[in-house]
């Protein structure tokens, strides 16, 4: 039995190229049942009873390949292919990498978002930090540690280092700006 594979470098410029395998004929009930049984588990609560049980092992690699050329196209739809490069150190040139350097990889440098959404993130993240300035206008520093640590992604020791302060003492203003700002939100949508 011959059946049809697609490997993710071998989507070209939007154009699949499978890779044909020859595989051994034999009973594949137990290869189909598992598939579909991780299918089921992954599927939503809604949509379990749209989940079908594959007949053939082609039409299983049929929806594995579907699954693959999506995820790549989701992933460079957006490149723009005269990007704009800078180096790896983050100023003005050419991105430059060696050719033995196995870490270094293009995508990393390139932009996959439009100035669009970026600009719709930042402005719904300020007015989110306005929001918090706003509830703990009595306590500024709450305010400081809770938009550095839960929505900059700071890590709490490096912030409390960072600030000259003691480590539980962040935490504990964490909790209550956490406690304060929960109260905020509920006492807003009632």
């Amino acid at each position: 039995m011959k059946i049809k594979v697609l490997y993710e470098e071998n989507i070209k410029n939007g154009h699949k190229n499978y890779t044909t395998i020859e595989i051994p004929d034999g009973d594949y009930s137990i290869m189909l049942d598992i598939d579909y049984e991780q299918r089921l588990a992954e599927a939503k609560p809604e949509k379990k009873d749209e989940v079908k049980r594959c007949e053939t092992v082609q039409e299983m690699f049929d929806l594995l390949n579907s699954q693959e050329y999506n995820g790549w196209r989701r992933e460079t739809r957006r490149i723009d292919p005269n990007p704009k490069m800078k180096k790896s150190n983050g100023k003005r040139g050419y991105i430059q990498g060696e050719l033995d350097d196995e870490s270094f990889n293009i995508m990393d440098y390139l932009c996959t978002t439009s100035d669009d959404e970026t600009r719709s993130r930042d402005y719904e993240c300020e007015a989110i930090c306005v929001w918090i300035r706003k509830t703990l206008i009595k306590k500024p520093e709450w305010a400081d540690a809770f938009i550095a640590v839960r929505i900059d992604g700071i890590p709490i020791r490096e912030y409390a280092n960072s600030i000259g302060a003691d480590e539980n003492n962040i935490t504990q203003k964490l909790k209550r700006a956490t406690k304060k700002l929960q109260e905020e939100y509920q006492n807003r949508q009632i």
